[in-house]
């Protein structure tokens, strides 16, 4: 089928604004949208710029708006986003994010918030035998966000680091759930100052925006709620507030 694929392109160094370019391609309905990116890049505009590697959804790095919806190029099917000859298809750097060049963000801010939760195990007791042990029952309760990629789709995909750019974010609280939940974990407290922050947790409105574009299919909203209830618990048994504002 014939599509037009409509990519925002901007380069710091020649273009004062972000600009639209077009690109007409021959592409299948199986094909998935990195497929139609690197045609592009091979044969028609080698200048275009995005981020790609394992292309098959387990590294997170082609995260971009297709359509206006947040997802990995790689996982995402032509057939997905079109359904005639002649479709056109939007694809958008991520948001909430400063754009380096076409559709690469730079991702530093979004790594600062994740490693201010203390995304690791954190346990100074001697081990007892040759590992932790963990039931199967108290590992599922945080089974899902260990599938976490770091795409940043869901950061994209937050209203409310539209208007509020310091709100921790869905990735980080995830994390920090992950470890939190941990039996063998023990720095809930190290991590509050984060999580429990004005900007921590508490910005968060149940959009449920992070949980739908998840390429994952991790429960972000729950588990973001999940920490709320477990901070305002923590305060509440020592007689003290939390920095809900």
């Amino acid at each position: 089928m014939k599509l037009v694929i409509n990519i925002r392109r901007y380069d710091p160094h020649t273009d004062a604004d972000a600009r639209d370019q077009t690109y007409e391609v021959e592409a299948q309905p199986t094909d998935r949208i990195l497929d139609v990116l690197m045609h592009i890049k091979r044969f028609q505009d080698g200048t275009l710029g995005f981020r790609k590697s394992c292309a098959h959804g387990v590294c997170g790095s082609d995260a971009m708006r297709i359509n206006g919806k947040d997802g990995l190029a790689c996982k995402t099917l032509v057939r997905d986003v079109a359904e005639n000859d002649g479709d056109t298809i939007t694809v958008e750097p991520l948001a909430n994010f400063p754009v380096l060049r076409d559709l690469i963000v730079d991702q530093s801010t979004f790594f600062q918030k994740y490693r201010s939760v203390r995304p690791f195990l954190i346990n100074d007791e001697a081990v007892v035998e040759k590992e932790r042990i963990q039931s199967q029952e108290d590992r599922l309760v945080f089974d899902d966000t260990t599938n976490c990629i770091l795409c940043a789709s869901c950061y994209s995909a937050c209203p409310v680091l539209g208007e509020n750019e310091a709100f921790l974010g869905p990735a980080a609280i995830v994390q920090a759930f992950r470890f939190n939940e941990d039996t063998r974990d023990q720095g809930f407290e190290q991590r509050l100052a984060a999580l429990n922050d004005p900007n921590g947790v508490w910005p968060c409105q149940n959009h449920f925006q992070c949980t739908k574009c998840c390429p994952r299919e991790i429960l972000i909203t729950k588990r973001i709620n999940q920490t709320k209830k477990r901070i305002q618990k923590y305060r509440k048994e020592r007689g003290e507030a939390t920095g809900e504002r």
